[in-house]
């Protein structure tokens, strides 16, 4: 088992979607659903913010490869549109959503071992002295 502040840990829970404190409750109540807290350790999930993260990496991650495989096909075949819709816009699909789950249980996993929080300024007392 990878230790609990590495990159493997990250990884390890996110593939299970575990929770990233113990590595054994649940971290999703659905597909993409946080869970209020976890079952086993009862960390609550409420610091785990990743946005639209997880959507960016899969539009972002999968857009070149079903772009070439359309653009392979038309090429290839020259196939009417319909062809298109019926290959790669399911393509598409699976390949973007299949992989949120991972992601977002990654990006959450990473938020905790790094113990990421939301911005702030820094107030003029709070500033070190030159």
């Amino acid at each position: 088992m990878a230790a609990r502040n590495s990159t493997g840990w990250i990884l390890s829970v996110a593939a299970r979607s575990k929770c990233p404190r113990c590595g054994q409750g649940h971290l999703f109540n659905g597909f993409l659903t946080f869970a209020k807290s976890c079952d086993v350790c009862g960390l609550d999930y409420s610091f785990a913010d990743t946005a639209d993260g997880q959507a960016f990496f899969a539009m972002m991650g999968m857009g070149v490869p079903v772009t070439a495989f359309g653009i392979w096909i038309e090429l290839a075949y020259d196939p009417p549109l319909w062809v298109h819709a019926v290959t790669t816009l399911p393509f598409l699909l699976v390949a973007c959503i299949l992989p949120l789950r991972f992601l977002k249980g990654a990006l959450a996993a990473a938020q905790y071992v790094n113990r990421a929080e939301e911005g702030r300024l820094a107030k003029q007392h709070d500033r070190p002295r030159p």
